[in-house]
C-alpha cells in the first residue's frame, strides 16, 4: 500500500476566517518503509501570516511572498496524493484547510482523490487515553529524537510523524517476530510441510482455553484500532 505522511502549516487556525496554507509536505511510505520520495511546497497565501502562527512554525510573510500561490501547485498536490492513504496528526485540521481551498477553486474534497485517511491523533488517544498525545509528547513517549525540531515545519513534522506512526502500529509486526520495520513481509515465503508420516499428538483446547484465546485476540484488536488480522479473519 502506498501511504503518505502529510502535514501543513497555515497563516492561522480557521480557513473560514481567511486563513490559508503556507506549507505542504508529503513523505511517501510503501510497505512501512519511507521511499525517499516526497512533495514539498512553500505557498504564498496572498494574505498576512498571523504573528502567533509565525512564532510556532517560523514562517514569516517575507519567506513566502515570492512563492507560488495555492492554485499553481494544486494539480501537483492532487496528482501526488491520488489513490494513496494519508497519515496525518489531527487530520481534521489539515483536511479542513485542504478541502476549503479545493472547494474555492472548484475541485472535489480530498476524500475524492485518496483511498483513505488515518488520524494518528485518534490512534494515540485510543492507545494512550487521558494523557497528552501531541506530536512532541508522542516523540518523547517513543524516545524519538526531535532535537532538530526547533519549530513546527511541515517537512520535519512529517519525518517525526512517520516514526510515531510506525511505533503506534508496530504490534502485529512485532508479534510476527519481525521487529525491524525495514523487513518486507512479502519477501517471506512459507512452504507447506508434509505431516502425514509424522506421529503427531493432537491436543484439543478446552473451552476455557478457547475463551482465553478469544479474549487475547479481542484485546489485541482493540489496541490496534480494529486491525488484528487473526481476530477479523474468522
Amino acid at each position: 500500500m502506498r501511504q503518505l505522511i502529510v502535514d501543513t502549516e497555515t497563516t492561522g487556525l480557521d480557513p473560514k476566517l481567511g486563513h490559508r496554507i503556507i506549507e505542504f509536505a508529503a513523505l511517501e511510505m510503501v510497505d512501512r518503509r519511507l521511499t525517499g520520495k516526497f512533495l514539498h511546497f512553500y505557498i504564498n497565501p496572498e494574505r498576512e501570516i498571523d504573528m502567533d502562527a509565525s512564532k510556532i512554525h517560523g514562517i514569516y510573510d517575507k519567506d513566502v511572498k515570492d512563492k507560488p500561490v495555492f492554485a499553481e501547485v494544486l494539480e501537483d498536490i492532487i496528482s501526488y496524493i491520488s489513490d494513496a492513504e494519508l497519515i496525518i496528526h489531527n487530520a481534521k485540521f489539515d483536511i479542513g484547510f485542504l478541502d476549503y481551498q479545493l472547494k474555492l477553486l472548484g475541485f472535489f474534497s480530498t476524500n475524492k482523490y485518496v483511498s483513505g485517511v488515518i488520524d494518528t491523533l485518534a490512534l494515540a488517544r485510543q492507545k494512550f487515553p487521558g494523557v497528552k498525545n501531541s506530536l512532541d509528547a508522542l516523540c518523547d513517549r517513543f524516545k524519538i529524537n526531535r532535537k532538530n525540531r526547533g519549530l513546527h515545519g511541515a517537512l520535519i513534522d512529517c519525518q517525526l510523524l512517520a516514526e510515531v506512526y510506525l511505533n503506534l502500529t508496530r504490534e502485529q509486526i512485532s508479534l510476527a517476530g519481525l521487529e525491524k520495520e525495514k523487513v518486507n513481509l512479502d519477501s517471506y515465503f512459507f512452504k507447506s510441510i508434509e505431516l502425514t508420516s509424522l506421529n503427531l499428538k493432537i491436543v484439543v483446547p478446552t473451552e476455557d482455553e478457547l475463551r482465553s484465546h478469544e479474549n487475547i485476540l479481542s484485546n489485541l484488536d482493540k489496541s490496534t484500532n480494529g486491525n488484528c488480522l487473526w481476530f477479523n479473519s474468522k
